[in-house]
């Protein structure tokens, strides 16, 4: 079997979503099969008039032997050509639907989810990254439960982070700087402790600009910007840094398809901070952290001053998170299961 990935441009694009994806194609192709990644031009993912014309210019150049998987990303721009998806039973990769993005206009929100309603059902196959992801696929957007299947993101073996040193908590989050992580509710949840000692530091790049730049507005008026460092997108050596030097892991998020950067404090055994927004809450154990409702500023500001405060707890934490790490999957076993999802497309 050989694949062809059709997902936007460019596929180097730091975030979750892109990781996984290239995670996988390497694997693949580490088990013999042919990958070929084909990056879609226009925007994404509610397409204009060159990105529909790039998926249909990219489909015509997939040889008919190949198995075709396209990333949920880039999915709506396929809606016209949904019979020809259908006959060439593609398989759609769904981090988690665009239609639940925050921070979309709801005329553009309905089209997204009109366009998904119309090409999952017609999917030979919808391979989800986590469970409840695949619930909400077939409850709410019309998928066959019996064409879903799901593959968790893996963990790579990473040494116990070590923390500050003190003599104030680290605090990190990860994420892009966009209204769906939360970074607007975690940055009012910690203004909320001018007494504690705390930094944080949240890296993840500026995907909406002017949301960007109203992070930066919001640590101004809260009077915290001296405590807050936007460090931007870093690359994987600056990351790793990040996460050994943090003493909590914090997302606010409103949505996760999964929560990769949770995931990743978990394995290097760091106490989690969280909000219940998607499958996050079901990754982090109850001990390993603490979670909020997404939104809820003065709830999680609350839960983190214990965390804070508490140094006990927080090693508490941290023993559970790390012995949670270890459980997770490892990236050396998913490019199997993916493989296995596919070969079910028939």
């Amino acid at each position: 079997m050989s694949v062809t990935l059709l997902v936007p441009g460019p596929f180097d694009t730091v975030s979750g979503g892109y990781l996984y994806d290239r995670r996988i194609a390497e694997g693949l192709r580490a088990l013999g099969r042919e990958v070929r990644v084909v990056e879609l031009a226009g925007r994404h993912p509610l397409p204009d008039a060159a990105a529909e014309a790039a998926a249909r210019e990219a489909l015509g150049t997939v040889p008919e032997e190949a198995r075709i998987v396209v990333d949920g990303l880039c999915l709506p721009a396929f809606a016209p050509l949904a019979e020809a998806l259908e006959r060439r039973r593609a398989v759609g990769l769904i981090h988690h639907p665009t239609a639940l993005e925050r921070g979309v206009p709801p005329d553009d929100r309905a089209a997204l989810k009109a366009r998904e309603c119309a090409l999952f059902p017609r999917m030979a196959r919808l391979i989800a990254t986590s469970p409840l992801t695949a619930r909400r696929l077939a409850e709410e957007f019309g998928a066959d439960p019996a064409r879903i299947g799901v593959v968790e993101p893996g963990t790579d073996p990473a040494p116990r982070a070590r923390g500050s040193g003190g003599p104030g908590v680290a605090i990190l989050s990860v994420g892009a700087l966009t209204p769906r992580k939360g970074h607007d509710v975690l940055m009012r949840a910690l203004a909320g402790l001018p007494d504690l000692d705390w930094t944080l530091t949240i890296a993840g790049g500026a995907r909406d600009a002017v949301h960007a730049r109203g992070l930066h507005a919001l640590a101004e008026e809260l009077g915290i910007a001296r405590r807050v460092t936007l460090a931007g997108e870093v690359d994987a050596p600056t990351l790793e840094a990040l996460y050994d030097r943090a003493d909590i892991f914090a997302l606010a998020t409103w949505w996760e398809g999964y929560g990769m950067a949770a995931a990743e404090a978990l394995a290097r055994g760091l106490p989690v901070a969280i909000t219940a927004g998607g499958a996050i809450a079901d990754l982090v154990p109850v001990e390993a952290g603490i979670c909020s409702p997404p939104g809820d500023a003065a709830s999680l500001g609350k839960a983190l001053r214990r965390m804070i405060f508490d140094h006990d707890l927080r090693a508490g934490m941290a023993e559970a998170a790390w012995q949670a790490g270890q459980r997770l999957p490892r990236w050396q076993d998913r490019a199997g299961a993916f493989l296995a999802e596919l070969e079910r497309a028939g």
